[in-house]
């Protein structure tokens, strides 16, 4: 992110990324300490909806810095990957 040219359009949409990005570990790992199935299927999903989250800044970050673009489709991928990974915790959780 540090080599992104920032400005006043791109500043807040990078700054937006980062934070949905870093906030997928940080429920999953939340989740890693759950007291309960309940409470560890609610912060897997918030980190799920996160990812959703992250493609979406990706996409608009892409739109701005058009030079950009290759990397965001990869990073856009790799998000992907990890909500199909997350939405099969969940699924496979609630089955137990």
């Amino acid at each position: 992110m540090k080599k992104l040219p920032q400005n006043q359009i791109t500043k807040p949409l990078i700054n937006q990324l980062v934070r949905s990005g870093t906030s997928i570990g940080a429920n999953y790992s939340e989740a890693d300490e759950a007291n309960s199935k309940r409470d560890f299927i609610n912060k897997v999903t918030i980190a799920k909806k996160e990812t959703k989250e992250t493609k979406y800044w990706l996409r608009l970050v892409a739109y701005t810095i058009p030079q950009f673009k290759e990397e965001a489709r990869k990073l856009w991928k790799e998000a992907q990957e990890l909500n199909l990974i997350l939405a099969a915790i969940v699924r496979n959780s609630k089955k137990r």
